[in-house]
Order: C-alpha cells, then structure tokens, then sequence
C-alpha cells in the first residue's frame, strides 16, 4: 500500500460499495485512514458492521457508516440512495467496487442477469441517483477488469439468454464499466468531475463465489500467484484520492498507470447505446438529477 499523509481525505465524504471484504474492504480502509469520512454499502449487515468495528479501531475513531442494500435490487439501491441523501449534500469520491461471477444464469426481481445487474446497472444506478451531490473536483472510480478485453458487447445476448457462459458474461459486465465510464466522463465535463475506471489485477477476492466447483477449486489452486487485497486496493485508492489525479478523466488504469482499453471502448456511439440501453432497464429511471 502506497503511502499518504493520514490527513489528506480530511473533510471529505466517500462511498465505497462491496466493502466487507477484498478490495472494497482494503479501500475503505485506507481512505479511512487518510481522514475520509466513510460511508460503506454492504449487503450484509452483520458482515458490515463486524468491518465498520475493524476500521473504527484500526483508525482510532475514524466516522463510519453502513448502509445496506443487495445491489441486485433497484428498490434497495434507490432506498440506500435516499438514505445517503437524507444524511448528506455532497459526495466527494464514489467508489463502485461490488461485483460477482454468477456461475448460473439468474434473474433479479428487475428481470435482469444477476451479473449484469450487480456489476454495471447498480454502479450505474447509483451514480445517477446520487448525481444531485457530485459537485466540482468529486470523483467517481468504477472497478473494471483486464477481462474486457476478451468480449464484445452483444446487446442481443446482453443476460444470458442466448448462451450463458459465466466468465464471458462477467467480461460483458466488465467492459460495460470502461463504456460507462468513458460515457460518464463525457456527461461530468460542465459539472467538473471526473470519472475513471480501473483493473486492480488479479487478486484474491471471493468473486468466484458464485461459480460452479471447479472454477472455485481453479481460483484456490492459482491464489498463491493473485495479488492481495490490499495490493490490488492501490490503484482504487490512487484515483480515489490522490492530488495527482485531479482533473485527470475517461480513463483507463491498470494498477497506478494509465493504459488503453480495448478499441471498441472508444466508440462514442456504442458507449451511448449502451447508456440508452441501461436506462431501459431501470425502472423509474427519469429519478434524480438528470445525468
């Protein structure tokens, strides 16, 4: 882990989703420790506030709230939103970290692929809902992978229905995120906010969770070779807060360097079909600031 100044996030309010454990976990951590005050969205409440205890005693005190939403629910998004609104009027950094490998094809009460749902519509929800409170200099970091590079978008196969191959639809769900970002960056321009995506690398996280045996046993087998959390939290982290990136947006990184994405990401036309098309699938999507 890269080092600070314990003090640098001082004053400002940060949101990390999937933050229970991994990657998530480790950023929320260390913005903690650089004086953020945190506010982390979690699924599981008692996983939740076992990690808000962690961060507290690590820290010394640092300001600690969880929020509880399954991010495969647009209801609990809007829900957990309105929560953070009632609470806040500004949003420094968002960090859109929560993602899974649903290794069988699942529908969410919304009608969408589990991990399609989960891994670009709630990062994509969650921003458009909390758009009212990103201001000048705010920044918004969506964790990507190196595996986008492996898919097309195929928005006649968008959940699965044509053929469900878990680590493809994962890859899909993943290069949706540069899409977004790219996109999204595009639309904070007047705002003066910036947007960027990151790989963190291979790292040990319960991602696989979802899969079937011999994937999970694969990922046991190859963990030694991963990068730790913490290690693949230093990207995340470096966008999230350092002074080097200010104003610094649209873009790519893997680790702490910034790196091209596959050519496709940089069809602005494809980016906005993509946008449109994710519109469609949240209901009461005219909600919140217009982004």
């Amino acid at each position: 882990m890269s080092q600070a100044p314990s003090g640098l996030m001082s004053g400002k309010t940060c949101l990390v989703t999937g933050a229970t454990s991994g990657i998530g976990k480790a950023t929320a951590l260390e913005l903690a420790q650089r004086g953020a005050k945190l506010v982390m969205v979690c699924r599981d409440r008692a996983k939740a506030d076992a990690a808000k205890t962690e961060i507290e005693d690590v820290t010394g005190g640092a300001e600690v709230e969880v929020l509880v939403a399954d991010l495969s629910s647009q209801n609990q998004i809007k829900e957990c939103c309105d929560r953070f609104l009632s609470l806040h009027d500004r949003l420094d950094v968002l960090v859109n970290n929560a993602g899974l490998i649903s290794g069988r094809r699942r529908i969410t009460s919304d009608g969408v692929e589990l991990t399609f749902a989960v891994n670009h519509i709630a990062p994509f929800l969650i921003t458009k809902l909390l758009f009212g409170v990103i201001y000048r200099g705010s920044r918004v970091v969506t964790v990507s992978s190196g595996a986008h590079n492996r898919v097309s978008i195929d928005f006649d196969n968008l959940d699965g229905h044509k053929r469900y191959k878990p680590f493809d639809i994962y890859a899909q769900s993943k290069l949706a995120n540069v899409l977004f970002t790219y996109e999204l960056a595009r639309r904070l321009s007047d705002v003066g906010a910036t947007a960027n995506c990151v790989h963190p690398g291979v790292v040990s996280t319960n991602l696989g969770r979802g899969t079937y045996w011999p994937v999970r046993l694969a990922l046991r087998l190859l963990r030694r070779r991963f990068l730790t959390p913490e290690e693949g939290a230093d990207g995340v982290i470096h966008l999230a807060s350092s002074p080097q990136m200010d104003g610094v947006t649209g873009g790519y990184f893997k680790g702490l360097v910034e790196e091209r994405s596959l050519q496709e990401t940089y069809d602005e036309e494809l980016a906005l079909r993509l946008w449109l098309k994710t519109e469609s699938l949240v209901v009461g999507s005219s909600e919140g600031r217009a982004l």
